[in-house]
């Protein structure tokens, strides 16, 4: 693929991942009690975990959403409410907690996205297009706090980019060998959307897709993704990550769709390289 092929590519993720956003605060305040909401839920969770079942702790969760969402304006749209929903139950699943534990924030000048470990040592997989033409990159774990990133590699075919940071015994996900999924497999991402962090979300796969400035076929997914979730890993019921958030499209037929790189594309250009 040239250049000018990839620059028209990246002018469509841009433009597919873009939600415009009007008033910083009222997205401060949701943060404020996402964060509350997954303290309390976890309080609770260790209260309870002998004497309510988890869907008694996801009604509490939810509750509380519905109270933050009663305080805002009604002129606002606010896409963030559902996920924030969604994100609440997920994370008191012990598995969502473990994987969000991998995913990291990638700062790269003006550019903010997501980014997953898949190594202990510090290997992290994420967007060609999230840290294109930057220098100054920045990886933060949720845990395991801030870090320098230094490039390995960069595949811009696929929009992947392999980085290393020096750590050690860090949290990571297993990639799956080969991409594979019936159709309508659920699936869990997760990602930094929308200015939040860590938000664990679901969907599906709907099957694989072509683009016109692509030479390979991509998946696509019936889920909701936002501006900040490129590089979200997509993890399949066993654990494993089958593929890359890097954009969405509005598909004729099914509406918004997200796109995701298979994990197949990274094992072959990796080994390509090295």
């Amino acid at each position: 693929m040239g250049n000018s092929d990839y620059e028209d590519k990246k002018d469509i993720i841009d433009e597919d991942l873009y939600e415009e956003i009007d008033d910083e605060e009222m997205y401060e305040l949701i943060e404020q009690q996402r964060k509350k909401i997954k303290q309390r839920t976890s309080d609770n969770q260790q209260k309870t975990r002998r004497i309510f079942p988890k869907w008694v702790i996801w009604l509490i969760a939810s509750a509380m959403v519905i109270q933050v969402i009663a305080i805002i304006p009604k002129t606002f749209s606010i896409p963030a409410i559902d996920f924030l929903v969604t994100s609440a139950r997920l994370s008191t699943l012990d598995v969502i907690e473990e994987y969000q534990k991998s995913v990291v924030v990638i700062e790269a000048g003006n550019s903010r996205g997501t980014g997953f470990s898949i190594s202990e040592d510090g290997l992290i997989l994420t967007n060609h297009h999230v840290i294109e033409d930057e220098t100054n990159i920045m990886a933060a774990y949720p845990e395991d706090g801030l870090f320098d990133v230094d490039v390995i590699a960069t595949y811009p075919d696929i929009d992947l980019a392999l980085l290393k940071v020096e750590g050690n015994n860090l949290p990571f996900l297993e990639l799956a060998d080969k991409t594979t999924f019936e159709q309508q497999e659920p699936i869990y991402f997760i990602g930094n959307p929308l200015r939040f962090q860590g938000i664990a979300n679901e969907g599906e796969v709907i099957g694989y897709t072509e683009l016109d400035d692509w030479d390979k076929q991509i998946l696509m997914l019936d889920a909701p993704i936002y501006k900040g979730n490129s590089g979200s890993p997509v993890i399949s019921m066993n654990g494993q990550v089958i593929g890359v958030v890097f954009a969405t499209l509005n598909d004729k037929d099914r509406g918004r769709v997200g796109l995701a790189v298979p994990i197949d594309y990274f094992h072959e250009a990796y080994q390509e390289k090295y």
